[in-house]
């Protein structure tokens, strides 16, 4: 296993996951199951109902999906591309959380997002600047 204290060669991966990013990628493995499970469900039983909403949390689970790949995986690209979606995921948490705000009849259901993840925790809207902030350092 590469020393990830050293800067790599070319060629060789340096790990994002050690220390406090290990933390970064459990949390987002379980906005992973959460969102995909609750969206998986919520498209096969009740589609007709909120099918925006429903939209929403799945491809907001395939976004956490793959940040956690990219963290996993390590390397400086899967480092920039894990960035640019953190990036992403924020942009689509703040439109969300405002959308449902503004106009919450458009969400008869609410998704991962909705209320800048209040459902969550708020997590949806913390994780993103984190793992940025961690991504930066880590560069």
């Amino acid at each position: 296993m590469p020393d990830t204290t050293t800067t790599p060669t070319p060629g060789e991966r340096r790990r994002l996951v050690s220390g406090p990013g290990l933390l970064l990628v459990w949390l987002y493995g379980v906005m992973v199951v959460g969102a995909l499970s609750r969206s998986v469900y919520q498209i096969s039983t009740e589609f007709d109902r909120a099918p925006l909403a429903y939209a929403l949390s799945a491809a907001a689970a395939l976004v956490y999906a793959f940040i956690t790949y990219s963290l996993v995986r390590g390397g400086e690209t899967a480092r920039r591309a894990a960035r640019i979606c953190c990036a992403a995921e924020l942009a689509g948490v703040l439109a969300v959380g405002t959308w449902t705000l503004v106009r919450p009849e458009a969400f008869p259901d609410a998704t991962v997002w909705s209320d800048f993840g209040m459902g969550y925790l708020f997590i949806p809207v913390i994780l993103p600047v984190t793992g940025m902030l961690w991504l930066r350092a880590r560069r």
